[in-house]
């Protein structure tokens, strides 16, 4: 799974969002604030990472266990995929 095309992050003032670009600004409408964990989520799901994986780099870069990471991975991806962010 990853992010759809026509999406871009950027950060902006210590915070990083997600604008759409191209076809995707005109269905999609607003924009989304990510925290840098969330950034970073998003930044794997860029290469089509799984998400053990990516709860793999989390764990890696911050103070928090694999089992934590992977729920809190599998409970933001299952967001994404509700606003039509992800192609599986």
């Amino acid at each position: 799974m990853k992010i759809k095309d026509g999406f871009m992050l950027q950060s902006v003032a210590g915070s990083y969002v997600v604008v759409p670009v191209g076809a995707q600004a005109v269905s999609f409408k607003g924009m989304l604030t990510l925290n840098e964990v969330g950034s970073v989520v998003w930044k794997e799901l860029q290469t089509d990472n799984t998400p053990e994986k990516i709860a793999e780099k989390i764990t890696e870069e911050y103070s928090v266990d694999f089992e934590t990471a992977l729920k809190d991975v599998n409970i933001f991806i299952n967001k994404l995929k509700e606003k039509d962010f992800i192609e599986e």
